[in-house]
């Protein structure tokens, strides 16, 4: 115990946030208690309480540190010199990778994020949201980039498009994630390739005909 008082507060908040992601993994937040997470964790609760006030501030700290890593599948996807579809193709398999690895946070991503900051919020949460942005950023870099060079649409509206897609190509991640069976017994496929055939499906629906 001597030991792990020494240790910095940033790592016993990880610690804590990782015991409580995986209790929320298996029974939800709702059903996830202080005293549950301090058990999980090795802490006392009154312990648990100097390294957060409450759950919703671990919440906030799982939700950072999902935009974290979903921020870097996107950037490494996206620092590739390949072609359009190559890249759109690796951000697609980035998301699926993420989704297996993490499928607490790939749904936490989902969830509301607050972007009203002129009242009382919680510290993770802007950053939340302006690591957010960043994901935003990288995005439209890439389908400018595809318009420039003559592979997507030219009529594109660039931030309606990176919504649009990011809530399809999410929700065809998860569907194929919960539906696996479905999809194998009434399809004949497997989830990599029912993701490849929607994969496809989507970015034709955005690429230049004409090309």
């Amino acid at each position: 115990m001597a030991r792990r008082k020494k240790e910095p507060k940033s790592v016993h908040r990880e610690n804590i946030a990782s015991a409580a992601s995986e209790l929320f993994t298996q029974k939800g937040i709702a059903r996830t208690s202080m005293d549950d997470i301090a058990k999980a964790a090795g802490y006392s609760k009154a312990t648990l309480y100097v390294y957060f006030e409450n759950k919703e501030e671990i919440v906030g700290l799982l939700t950072l540190n999902s935009m974290k890593k979903l921020f870097g599948y996107i950037d490494s996807a996206l620092s590739s010199k390949e072609s359009t579809k190559t890249r759109y193709d690796l951000i697609c398999r980035g998301l699926v990778r993420y989704q297996e690895e993490f499928p607490f946070y790939f749904k936490t991503v989902l969830d509301k994020i607050n972007i009203d900051f002129e009242h009382d919020c919680l510290p993770e949460e802007k950053e939340t949201y302006l690591v957010g942005e960043q994901i935003n950023e990288k995005l439209k870099d890439f389908l400018i980039s595809g318009i420039e060079k003559g592979d997507l649409r030219n009529n594109l509206e660039i931030l309606p498009t990176i919504f649009n897609f990011w809530g399809m190509l999410s929700g065809m991640i998860g569907l194929a994630a919960n539906k696996e069976e479905y999809i194998a017994l009434s399809m004949g496929l497997s989830k990599s390739q029912f993701l490849e055939y929607g994969f496809d499906m989507l970015y034709y629906s955005i690429a230049n005909k004409e090309n």
